[in-house]
């Protein structure tokens, strides 16, 4: 029979034992169960993580969930030999308020994103390339085809096959990407880089041997054909695993990157331009620069230096700057010269010089992209006969305006060959009659000096002006004159009134105008009607 104090010290015992089992089990739970979490609530809490909306656990934040799928894509891609991923599953999250529950460990989430991929990757997707032309991108299946792409693009222009094009890993970035290289053939074998001048010197390893080299002076100094070849975009290859479908064929990709298409560009308005101008400049209909620009409305709208229009111009999505030097041999003309003469109108111009072509060679150094001329500069030139300006002298003075002498009437005979209406033999008419009621008020066409005022035989009363562009303006078959001979009249202002003196079949203003003494069609220079 056991004692009271055997029996107490059992119950103790067991009472400690049962303690360790729990605490035992609770670190159990601690270290296999998912973490739980208390929160005091102010906004969303707990988040389900989901890639094309199926789960792959929970997380405490979302930024985080972000951040797990960076890091499985960028481990699958490292296992994979540094290839890139496109068109990936879509991670989205899902958040809650909770003020207890439990979340996922961070590393069980993002193996389930690595699972996921890897599932995605291994149905439908294949190893391609991307050729990146600014925003464009292209997929072929091989390398080779994307080499042997670019390679073309270049020999297009390059009819001498001397330049490569060579894809060169980019080991600056992190997965695989290669640009392209474009050397001279001959070049690509050199390891040591060049560091040019711009011609003037040439820089050895010993600076004491600095070599200076002899400047140009003949047209066999200079290296002919094409130096320099690139591309005008940003080019660059990812190696990548793609969906099959968004991988094209050769052909496919070459035209998708080499024809021209319909590329939107900003044209800047400069002083002198208008829409028509600008429309033939462009190669653009105007009705389609209209169409592409909102603050245009029609082929009359305002234009303004510096404004920005949208127009559409005919270029490949890949394009080829390179730089050449030619020899070329040509007749030219100088620009004409112009002298201003402040005291003649512009109308009046005198040539002072006749012009003769010269005859030059030249070495020039071209830079095109494509086939299309950008800049061309003159390295070298030998001038065989030199050429003669034209010279002009001009007025600068805005000459007068003319303006119809009389307000209404009706043209009764017009300017040129006519039958006399008074012997019916054929005659010259020197002017246009205007049939108009006896007394209507005639005002100078424009300002001048009065050289004749009264009766002037088969005209009649007659008044005469002379202006200061040359011309002389002659009104007929008055009735009366208000001006005198050497009195200055400004344009517009009543001289007589009109009538049916002289030979005259009735009342009317005879109307003329001279230059030189010569009659010419008043309705050459004034609007009569």
């Amino acid at each position: 029979m056991r004692s009271k104090g055997t029996t107490s010290r059992l119950h103790k015992i067991r009472s400690v034992t049962r303690l360790r089992v729990a605490i035992f089990i609770c670190g159990l739970f601690l270290l296999f169960m998912p973490d739980v979490h208390w929160w005091h609530p102010e906004g969303e809490n707990r988040f389900m993580v989901y890639l094309d909306g199926n789960p792959m656990g929970t997380v405490d934040d979302a930024a985080k969930a972000e951040t797990m799928y960076r890091d499985a894509r960028r481990e699958l891609a490292l296992a994979w030999q540094g290839m890139s991923f496109m068109q990936l599953p879509e991670l989205t999250t899902s958040g809650e308020e909770l003020i207890q529950g439990s979340i996922d460990r961070e590393n069980d989430v993002k193996n389930s994103i690595k699972a996921a991929i890897s599932a995605e990757l291994s149905e439908g997707y294949s190893k391609a390339y991307s050729i990146k032309v600014g925003e464009t991108m292209v997929s072929v299946a091989g390398a080779d085809e994307a080499a042997k792409l670019l390679q073309e693009t270049i020999s297009e222009y390059d009819t001498g096959g001397d330049f490569k094009v060579d894809l060169v890993a980019d080991h600056s970035r992190e997965l695989n990407v290669l640009i392209p290289r474009v050397q001279k053939a001959e070049e690509i074998e050199e390891d040591a880089p060049v560091l040019s001048l711009g011609g003037g010197a040439a820089i050895t390893d010993d600076e004491e041997n600095w070599e200076i080299e002899d400047e140009k002076t003949g047209f066999d100094s200079f290296e002919y054909g094409i130096e320099e070849m690139g591309f005008s975009e940003n080019v660059e290859i990812v190696e990548a695993y793609l969906p099959d479908d968004s991988i094209i064929d050769y052909e496919e990709a070459r035209a998708q990157l080499t024809d021209l298409q319909e590329l939107k560009q900003i044209y800047k308005v400069k002083s002198g331009d208008t829409l028509s101008k600008i429309a033939l400049e462009v190669g653009l209909p105007l009705d389609e620069i209209i169409a592409l620009n909102d603050t245009l409305e029609n082929e009359n709208s305002i234009i303004n230096v510096d404004q920005e229009l949208l127009i559409t111009v005919p270029e490949p999505e890949l394009s080829v700057i390179w730089t050449e030097t030619t020899r070329d041999d040509e007749v030219f003309d100088l620009p004409t010269e112009y002298i201003y003469n402040d005291e003649w109108f512009t109308n009046k111009s005198e040539t002072l010089q006749q012009p003769s072509a010269g005859y030059h060679e030249t070495v020039s150094q071209i830079k095109r992209k494509n086939n299309e001329e950008q800049s061309r500069e003159v390295l070298y030139e030998e001038v065989g006969v030199e050429a003669v300006a034209k010279v002009v002298e001009v007025g600068t003075m805005v000459p007068p305006t003319y303006i119809k002498p009389l307000s209404g009437g009706r043209i009764s005979s017009g300017f040129g060959g006519r039958r006399s209406p008074f012997t019916g033999a054929a005659s010259s008419h020197a002017g246009v009659d205007i049939a108009t009621p006896t007394g209507t008020p005639i005002w100078a066409s424009s300002g001048g000096v009065v050289v004749t005022a009264g009766w002037c035989g088969g005209y009649g009363y007659l008044v005469s002006i002379n202006h200061p562009d040359g011309r002389q303006t002659r009104y007929a078959h008055l009735s009366k004159i208000y001006v005198s001979v050497g009195q200055y009249v400004s344009q517009g202002q009543v001289v007589a009134a009109s009538g049916s003196t002289g030979q005259s079949t009735g009342p009317h203003l005879h109307f003329e105008m001279r230059i030189g003494g010569v009659a010419y069609n008043p309705m050459d220079y004034v609007n009569l009607y």
